[in-house]
């Protein structure tokens, strides 16, 4: 036994040294909206909007207030999907209101008026975007960017994106949207793990020519400061009512595809996106959870019903060693594996998720992990060497 005391120590003081590293590397970090001095100038005497939520701040200081607090005459409040307060379920609609505090118009990019429209853009010289996103292709932040950039070309409008880290930026993986699937959860030919922080996706959609008239638009990206795409990013704020962990944040790229599935992935519990579950598979697990009705989460899947399944991990050390390779798909092909009705475990909107038809049918036909993800592996290099072209951190 006195052998092993020893190498449990060692590991546990790498393990201790790796974590005050990345919170050291992460202290260094300035997101765009911390480089005040870059953007401020540019933005003095225009009429602005700003697209935002609450992950726009800094150190507890809110986007909008820091420009009302600097004098810039801003005129409009974009907000995405989930709101300005990001409370609103996935999926919710999200009505125009005022923003009580400085009397500000709030406009709904969700729903129906998921693109600002001529009238709303009217009077307006400069856009600022700032977004929190995770770097996930189905994460609707990145559709709203696009509408946005949209927007501004059509209107002759500058757009300013203040740039933030991507916390899962270490990984390009998953299958490439096949454009035949677009909607507003994959908009671009673009990996479910696509590598890039908003304002490099934002570079590579205009120069690419993904948008309508990109040749009009007039862009500029405010950098973050000491980031790579490696570096260890824990977001300050929560992107989303049920993103609320940095362990759920890792998780979500695998298990938000039960999303087209009869699966449940927690919403209304205390851990969404770090389980899953469904009531018929009581036989097979004995862990569960009740889903409840919340605020993010009204009606969630299963309600008031026991769901058996998996917590996939017990921390946010173990979420982020599980995923480091790449796009997760044990939980799904497990899940499937032990339902009982295959028929119907799949629903309509897996194919958008998946951003392919091939995944699902492969699923259903029984093909391994490992061969699943060597058809990834062409398109994935096609989007590589896209990608390094627009690149503003190293890998």
């Amino acid at each position: 036994m006195w052998k092993i005391a020893p190498i449990r120590f060692v590991l546990k003081v790498i393990v201790c040294a790796i974590i005050s590293f990345s919170a050291a590397a992460q202290e260094n970090v300035l997101p765009g909206i911390a480089r005040s001095s870059e953007y401020l100038p540019a933005l003095r005497g225009k009429h602005v909007a700003v697209v935002i939520n609450q992950t726009s701040e800094w150190k507890g200081v809110s986007l909008l207030d820091k420009l009302i607090e600097e004098k810039i005459d801003v005129r409009t409040v974009f907000v995405p999907e989930h709101g300005f307060r990001g409370t609103a379920d996935a999926g919710a609609h999200i009505d125009n209101a005022t923003d009580a505090k400085t009397g500000l118009p709030v406009v709904s990019l969700y729903g129906k008026n998921k693109k600002p429209s001529r009238e709303q853009m009217q009077g307006i010289d400069v856009v600022v975007y700032d977004l929190q996103d995770v770097g996930v292709r189905f994460y609707t932040y990145i559709s709203t960017l696009q509408y946005v950039m949209e927007a501004c070309a059509e209107s002759g409008v500058f757009l300013m994106v203040l740039d933030r880290p991507n916390p899962n930026a270490h990984l390009i993986d998953g299958p490439v949207l096949d454009t035949s699937l677009r909607s507003f959860v994959g908009m671009q030919p673009v990996p479910v793990l696509y590598g890039m922080t908003c304002g490099e996706y934002a570079m590579m959609l205009r120069g690419e020519g993904w948008i309508p008239n990109a040749g009009k638009l007039f862009m500029q990206v405010i950098p973050c400061e000491n980031y790579t795409h490696k570096t260890r990013y824990a977001l300050p704020v929560s992107p989303s009512p049920n993103l609320k962990s940095m362990t759920a944040i890792y998780l979500y790229p695998g298990l938000c595809l039960f999303e087209g599935t009869e699966v449940s992935v927690g919403r209304g519990t205390d851990k969404p996106f770090e389980q899953w579950g469904h009531p018929g598979f009581k036989a097979k697990s004995r862990y569960h959870f009740e889903p409840k009705g919340r605020q993010g989460a009204q009606h969630p899947l299963w309600e008031d019903k026991k769901c058996y399944g998996q917590l996939v991990a017990a921390n946010t050390e173990e979420a982020y060693e599980m995923t480091k390779g790449g796009l997760d798909l044990k939980p799904l092909l497990t899940a499937y594996n032990w339902s009982e009705d295959k028929q119907h475990f799949f629903n309509d909107f897996f194919d958008k998720l998946a951003g392919n038809r091939e995944l699902k049918e492969q699923i259903q036909q029984g093909i391994s992990e490992e061969e699943i993800r060597k058809s990834w592996v062409e398109n994935l290099d096609r989007f590589r060497t896209i990608r390094e072209v627009y690149l503003l951190y190293k890998d």
